[in-house]
């Protein structure tokens, strides 16, 4: 049930209203004053406020203001008995949801509820979404007790509520994306996009364009206009997985986003601006490729501010159970299979295999059998 809160010093409008609007089956609860208002706000539930803008002890277009900043979700309507422009127009800055005139526009308060309540039905849809999505990335949902597992989720976990660019580190199927994620999902980057980019799954001028995006007329192909990944990624965090595999060309690019927030798409004179984080990983030794000239120590030590390395899967046995017996379950799952437990032999088989390709390929090996009806 939606929650309305009235605001009115006119006792008798106030009762009105609040007879009205209950009978068409909202829960409505009224003050006539706006300091009896924030007692109300701190102990009830309110989704609407029909706030009169003349008040006793305040204005309402300037507690409109107050409210967005302390509730951003709840919806205000405010009624005023002598309208004018000014009021209304600062009204809507201020985050009202309307601004109507008593008396003159009285039907339209019951449309205007039932708009407002939609807007707030789908606020609390996208809440709970967002609530659900965070809760699956989050470091909770990492699998794992041993303690090789539990020191990169410590660390991980320091390091998320900062801007610190992170860099993880760690066998190929380790877990890195799953991490990036965790991370981005812990900060205050969270409400905004979090983008990843497979650095060895493009050629330069490719990679060059999807991460910066391009003109129209930039090369051959290019017939529009084409954003990149840094700008989709605007407010949140970029993952920028295999970033050893990223040509030495376009790593001072790169660098120079880091350092500047600033960078051009290709065959443009313009420069754009990028608020973002920056998460990469690497399968990679980079001292090595520093070493081997491939790749720029400067740029290392800009995506290095603070470095995570992900254990092997054989250096966490004590978690192949867990991982297995999670695995199990989803795959169970998605075929309908009634199997509930791995034997002990079963399990002892896969706490001795090399799993070279670490909780990638033990996931795989599920995904195998489901795929070609391997389980009975």
């Amino acid at each position: 049930m939606v929650n309305i809160l009235i605001i009115d010093d006119e006792e008798k409008l106030r009762l009105l209203l609040k007879r009205i609007i209950s009978l068409e089956g909202y829960d409505v609860a009224d003050t006539a004053t706006i300091n009896k208002a924030r007692q109300h706000l701190a102990h009830h539930p309110v989704d609407i406020v029909l706030c009169d803008v003349k008040l006793a002890d305040g204005n309402g277009v300037d507690f409109a203001k107050e409210l967005k900043e302390k509730y951003p979700a709840i919806e205000i309507i405010l009624l005023t008995a002598y309208g004018n422009i000014p009021d209304g127009v600062q009204a809507i800055k201020n985050g009202a949801f309307d601004y109507i005139v008593k008396g003159n526009d009285n039907d339209k308060i019951l449309p205007l509820l039932s708009r407002a309540s939609e807007k707030v039905a789908l606020q609390n849809k996208v809440s709970r979404l967002e609530k659900q999505l965070g809760n699956q990335y989050s470091f909770e949902a990492i699998i794992g007790n041993s303690a090789a597992i539990h020191s990169a989720i410590q660390l991980a976990k320091k390091v998320a509520p900062t801007e610190a660019a992170v860099l993880l580190t760690g066998e190929t199927g380790t877990g890195k994306e799953v991490f990036a994620q965790a991370i981005h999902y812990s900060s205050s980057r969270s409400s905004h996009p979090f983008v990843a980019l497979n650095c060895s799954a493009f050629s330069k001028d490719l990679l060059e364009s999807e991460l910066f995006g391009h003109k129209a007329g930039a090369f051959t192909g290019a017939t529009k206009d084409k954003k990149g990944l840094v700008e989709e990624a605007k407010d949140g965090t970029l993952f920028l997985d295999e970033i050893g595999e990223m040509p030495l060309e376009l790593q001072p690019k790169l660098l120079r986003l880091l350092e500047n927030g600033t960078y051009m798409r290709v065959g443009d004179t313009k420069e754009q601006k990028a608020n973002l984080r920056i998460v990469a990983a690497s399968n990679r030794n980079l001292h090595d490729e520093i070493a081997n000239g491939h790749f720029r120590s400067d740029l290392y030590y800009r995506i290095a501010v603070f470095s995570i390395e992900l254990p092997s899967l054989r250096e966490r046995v004590k978690d192949i159970p867990l991982l297995a017996q999670h695995f199990l379950d989803v795959y169970a799952g998605k075929t309908n299979k009634n199997i509930k437990s791995i034997s002990k032999e079963a399990t002892e088989v896969l706490k001795h295999n090399e799993w070279k390709g670490n909780v990638r390929e033990l996931k795989k090996c599920y995904g195998a059998c489901s795929d070609h009806g391997g389980w009975r």
